[in-house]
């Protein structure tokens, strides 16, 4: 072989499922992926690579460098087609190449390499025979198919061992780890007899074939067409020289199976025994299709030990941070979750529960843990599901019984320890027909699972190696004891900001993808961009985002495809009522001059959080408290309790209000939507106050906090989403309770920056901050939240 001006050092490329055999030029096709990652990596070498195949059980993006054979091909790409669906590449397969050393590059690697040609261990005279030989076999193997005259033409005119071979390798009927294999055979005589062995295999299958084909068609009559798939089988049978009496189930060797499938002892008995029972049915039995699809199930489920794959926590990561924006608390436990398998050898210890609102990335989260552990990924939604058959399976004794979702799960994984996710948890529902979150239980529960009991399985099966992760919108509808033994990771709503950076890294792409459009052709501006997010769409999530882009990618595709535009179009925020009309989201905001009994609350919504505007009214009547605009209990009594507040603190201030003959009326505006929860308790107080004192309360201030009847204010949930509405509507002061200052941690920089934030402890604060009037402060006995929201009773 001529000396090749080519550097000893190139980028690995990966076409996964194929082998490339030295000898001969092809031409492959490749995905838009797979075709940008070959032609970016080539592109820095002249067009030059090594081409290694990885290893059958590699899953995920990510390489590693024992994922890969050491023996490969040096190739060059000589010309690059653009397809609709991908790329065409024409390869000059140059020769055989043995990697020599692994350089880290990014995400994959570039090798050190040596070549390493053929060893010519054949003389000229034993060369010529064993081309001759081969073209021969080639013939008579043509004989079988029409129109195969161009292809032995053009091989009878080669004179060169390896060129034929190249030539026909890709027609033969191999395995992956065979063509490997083959591939890393130099020495050319061994090459040319393997090859010989490989076509004499292939004319013996032919053959074969052709006479089970013409046993066939000789039996054929004139009920064929009714017939045909029965009699198809019988001559299979007969070739097989099976009796005339059993039925296809009945030749699976099942023994073979089972001793195969590493069952523990206790459960490989039961499958012989139950084989022992499949042997001894009849031809018509109606137990012979149960026994066997039992037995189908046992042989078919993972039973032996897992494979351990190293977490590389600095890659998982990484693949989190590419794949999801912002959450970063939220990756962060994943990643110490992680951290704590690796330790223990990727044994589970615990099983994940993520809450969060709708779109939000839970499920996603899911897969993205899954490819970070190069594991399989499963997941079954339990969104609606009543019957705890769903979960444990149903006896066999049942017409048409199945396995549980669980252990249909553990059979598309094959494999021990999958991540499989457990989608909408939380909609679970109790019937007639049981209580599937109580079959939860024994599954997840890290001390039970090693033994979980299907009915249809009717054996124990150990799902200990199995990394559990649940996904629910709410934790108010899953039990306790089952949310007990779940480790909670809380998924907050994105704030307008996270949006607009989740969108311009992931959806923006996506949306040009699925509506067949490039960056080149569609691109839209930034303050667009915020308009969608702030007056389209209303939620915690980016789902209805997505829909609004995509609304926007298909009035620009009518525009494209009929020539309407000039490209790129770029769309701007002036342009959007015409592409989405009205605006759907109109955000309350703070007002210039509120009268007194005016104040600026702060509540949550699945969605996020909003300001909430309560208005009060004093008027003659006989001492009634009036409360419109839909509220719950808990907000009717935090009214009545700051009306008693009122009355105890300032009862010496406010001796010209005779409160038994004047009717006290407060209301909250949005009167259609329901409004329940303690934190307006503030908010409420703060209202009657600034009434009965005629004094104004700031409109650039809005509060949020529970009271209690002594006068404490404790603290509430939903602070984040709170103080980013406040910070959206104009707000410029807040008022929280003092111990949620904890929660501040979690509220963006460039929000706190322009927000002042007043902590308080007690009402007399609140009157000091909201209307000026101090008072001296009662002595408070201590009481802890706990003891509330344990429901600890006086």
């Amino acid at each position: 072989m001529k000396e090749l001006n080519v550097n000893r050092e190139l980028s690995l490329v990966v076409i996964p499922n194929t082998v490339l055999l030295h000898g001969k030029n092809i031409t492959i096709k490749v995905n838009k992926e797979i075709g940008n990652e070959v032609y970016q990596r080539v592109a820095q070498d002249d067009f030059y690579g090594i081409v290694l195949a990885p290893r059958e059980g590699h899953t995920g993006d990510l390489y590693r460098q024992s994922d890969f054979y050491n023996v490969g091909t040096l190739i060059k790409i000589e010309d690059r087609k653009i397809l609709k669906d991908g790329y065409e590449f024409a390869i000059d397969v140059i020769e055989r190449a043995q990697v020599q050393e692994f350089i880290p590059d990014g995400t994959n690697y570039r090798v050190n390499y040596n070549l390493i040609p053929d060893i010519i261990d054949l003389d000229e005279k034993n060369q010529k025979e064993m081309i001759n030989y081969i073209k021969a076999l080639v013939s008579e193997i043509s004989e079988n198919f029409k129109g195969s005259e161009a292809y032995v033409g053009y091989i009878n005119k080669l004179e060169d061992i390896t060129k034929i071979v190249a030539y026909l390798f890709p027609f033969m009927n191999l395995s992956f780890e065979e063509r490997q294999a083959f591939l890393e055979i130099r020495s050319l005589r061994k090459k040319g007899l393997r090859f010989l062995d490989i076509l004499i295999d292939q004319k013996e299958s032919i053959k074969f074939q052709m006479e089970m084909a013409a046993k066939f068609n000789n039996k054929v009559n004139k009920n064929y067409r009714e017939n045909m798939l029965r009699q198809q089988l019988k001559a299979i049978e007969e070739e097989l020289n099976e009796s005339e009496g059993n039925i296809a189930k009945n030749k699976k060797d099942y023994k073979s199976l089972i001793e195969a499938a590493n069952m523990p002892e206790d459960v490989k008995e039961i499958a012989l025994d139950e084989l022992s029972k499949l042997e001894r049915q009849g031809p018509n039995s109606a137990e012979t299709n149960v026994i066997a699809n039992y037995l189908d199930l046992l042989t078919s489920l993972p039973w032996g030990e897992s494979q351990i794959r190293d977490i590389d926590i600095e890659a998982a990561r990484n693949l989190l941070n590419k794949q999801h924006y912002g959450l970063e608390k939220v990756k962060d436990r994943i990643i110490q979750h992680l951290t704590v398998m690796k330790l223990k050898k990727n044994k589970q210890g615990s099983i994940l529960l993520l809450v969060g609102p709708p779109g939000t990335g839970k499920t996603s989260l899911g897969k993205s843990i899954a490819e970070a552990l190069q594991r399989k990924y499963v997941r079954i939604s339990l969104g609606g599901v009543r019957d705890e058959a769903e979960i444990r399976g149903h006896r066999r004794t049942y017409i048409g019984a199945l396995p549980g979702r669980i252990i249909q799960g553990m059979k598309r994984a094959g494999e021990k320890n999958p991540v499989f996710i457990l989608d909408e948890i939380d909609k679970l529902m109790a019937s007639a027909s049981g209580d599937p979150a109580s079959a939860l239980l024994e599954v997840l529960d890290p001390e039970q699972n090693n033994t979980f009991s299907d009915h249809y399985l009717e054996v124990p099966y150990d799902l200990s190696d199995v990394f559990f992760i649940a996904t629910a919108n709410s934790l108010v509808s899953i039990p306790e004891p089952l949310r007990d033994r779940m480790e909670i990771i809380d998924i907050s709503s994105y704030t307008s900001r996270e949006k607009f950076h989740i969108t311009k890294e992931h959806l923006w792409a996506s949306v040009l993808e699925q509506h067949g459009l490039s960056d080149d052709q569609l691109q839209i501006e930034d303050e667009a961009l915020k308009a969608i997010i702030e007056k389209y769409t209303r939620e915690a999530g980016v789902r209805g985002l997505k829909r609004q882009l995509a609304a926007v990618a298909r009035v620009v595709s009518e525009k494209i495809v009929l020539g309407k535009v000039d490209l790129p179009y770029v769309i701007k925020d002036n342009m959007l009522f015409d592409i989405l009309g009205h605006e759907i989201i109109q955000y309350d905001k703070a007002g210039k001059n509120n009268a007194p009994g005016v104040v600026t609350g702060l509540a949550w919504t699945p969605v996020g959080g909003a300001i909430l505007f309560i208005e009060g009214a004093l008027m003659p009547g006989s001492g009634q408290l009036i409360l419109t605009g839909q509220l719950g209990d808990v907000m009717k009594e935090s009214a009545k309790i700051s009306q008693s507040l009122i009355r105890s603190r300032l009862a010496l201030s406010l001796k010209y209000i005779e409160f038994n003959k004047n009717d006290l009326h407060i209301h909250v505006p949005a009167g259609s939507i329901p409004k329940d929860g303690p934190s307006a308790g503030v908010a409420l107080f703060t209202t009657i106050a600034s009434l009965v004192t005629g004094r104004k309360v700031d409109p650039k201030l809005a509060m949020t906090g529970e009271i209690s009847l002594r006068g404490a204010v404790l603290p509430v949930g939903g602070i984040k989403e709170k103080v980013l509405a406040a910070h959206r509507a104009g707000i410029k002061r807040v008022i929280l309770p003092k111990d949620n200052e904890k929660d501040l941690m979690d509220i963006p920089k460039d929000v706190q920056a322009e927000l002042q934030f007043i902590l308080v402890d007690t009402i007399e604060d609140v009157m000091k901050e909201t209307i000026g009037i101090e008072l001296p402060k009662p002595e408070i006995l201590e009481m802890t939240t706990d003891s509330i929201n344990t429901g600890a009773r006086v």
